[in-house]
């Protein structure tokens, strides 16, 4: 049988984390593997459970979500894909997140099903971005003017729009990208391409590699700023 997803629950307000273990835990091959109330509690955690997906809520005590992402995805030892759990539907926390390295973003206001599929895409190594979300993130970073009154982000992506890649993108991985940054999984991507999912992870590998970025969502930022997709 293949192990369960290890999972680290990450909140302040310990009703909210039942909550989200009854879910969770429910599923076969998903298991809850600790619970944290602060992010400095997380950050001291992770290393020791090794969960596969984190959940970080943002406002907490001592250490909040942002900050104990951003170190969490430094930590060699974890390696986990955290996805940011929030109540508040802002750009600051957005932008903020995905910059400190998160891989997701979810509403707590979220349905079950979200949640769980949420939990199985980041540790299938995918993104978990709904397409409005990803329009927004590239609306800010692919040179479009913000709206009136958005707050201010800080970058995503860090390399400017004349970057040039090191090694151009084969035919196929220039295929692969622009199915990326439509929000499309690996799953969705492979069945678009006619190939298996295990290819699209490669294609996409060899992407950030190329791009020199971090994530999947950097990469679409990235090729947006540089003219590839």
């Amino acid at each position: 049988m293949t192990a369960p997803i290890r999972v680290l629950l990450v909140d302040d307000h310990a009703l909210l984390r039942a909550g989200f273990r009854t879910i969770l835990d429910t599923q076969p091959d998903i298991a809850v593997v600790g619970e944290a109330s602060t992010g400095a509690e997380a950050v001291t955690q992770a290393p020791a459970l090794r969960p596969d997906v984190i959940t970080m809520d943002v406002q907490m005590p001592d250490m909040d979500g942002i900050e104990a992402t951003r170190r969490l995805v430094a930590d060699p030892s974890v390696g986990a894909a955290i996805a940011i759990v929030t109540t508040f539907d802002r750009d600051d926390y957005l932008y903020q997140a995905l910059e400190a390295g998160a891989s997701g973003f979810l509403l707590k206001n979220a349905g079950a099903e979200d949640l769980i599929s949420a939990v199985r895409a980041l540790a299938a190594g995918d993104g978990m971005l709904a397409p409005e979300v990803t329009r927004r993130v590239l609306t800010r970073f692919a040179g479009a003017t913000p709206e009136a009154g958005a707050a201010p982000a800080r970058a995503v992506a860090k390399a400017p729009a004349t970057a040039v890649l090191a090694e151009p993108l084969t035919e196929r991985e220039a295929e692969v990208l622009t199915l990326l940054a439509d929000a499309r999984s690996n799953a969705e991507i492979a069945r678009a391409l006619f190939i298996g999912e295990a290819t699209v992870k490669t294609h996409v590998s060899r992407i950030l590699q190329k791009l020199g970025a971090r994530d999947r969502v950097q990469a679409v930022v990235l090729a947006h700023r540089i003219g590839l997709a």
